[in-house]
C-alpha cells in the first residue's frame, strides 16, 4: 500500500480512539508504511477550536506524534493543484487535502462523500 493521507475527522477519530473509525481503515492506518496528516488539518483544528466550532484540547502536533504520523506541509505545488480542481468540494481544508493527495500521490483516508468525486484513491473512514 502506498502512503496514507488522513482527513482531518480521520485524525480526530484516530485521536480519540473514536469508534466511528472502522476497521478497516484502522487496519490500513497500523499496516501502511507512512501516514501523513496535512498542515492544512492543523489549521483547520486550530481554526475551528479557536471559534467554538470544535471542542479539543489536543494539539494537532500531539496528536500526529503520538500517532507516529508524518507532517506533510502546505507547498506551493498543493496550492496551485486545488486551482485545478473541480468545485464538488468547496470547502478550503478538504480542497487542499485533495490537491495534497493528488500530489504525493497518498490514498486518503476519509468519511466524506465528496472526496468521492475527485480522482483520488480513498479509504472509507466508517468502515
Amino acid at each position: 500500500m502506498t502512503a496514507l493521507l488522513l482527513d482531518t475527522e480521520a485524525l480526530i477519530w484516530w485521536d480519540a480512539n473514536d469508534p466511528r473509525l472502522g476497521g478497516k481503515a484502522r487496519t490500513a492506518i497500523q499496516d501502511a508504511a507512512e501516514v501523513y496528516v496535512s498542515a492544512a488539518s492543523a489549521w483547520e483544528i486550530i481554526i475551528k477550536s479557536a471559534i467554538g466550532k470544535l471542542r479539543t484540547t489536543r494539539h494537532p502536533a500531539k496528536a500526529v506524534a503520538d500517532g507516529g504520523f508524518l507532517e506533510l506541509p502546505i507547498t506551493f505545488e498543493h496550492a496551485e493543484a486545488v486551482k485545478a480542481l473541480p468545485l464538488h468540494h468547496t470547502d478550503p481544508f478538504d480542497r487542499l487535502i485533495i490537491a495534497a493527495a493528488s500530489v504525493e500521490r497518498c490514498i486518503i483516508v476519509t468519511s466524506d462523500e465528496k472526496f468521492r468525486s475527485y480522482d483520488v484513491e480513498l479509504v472509507d473512514a466508517r468502515r
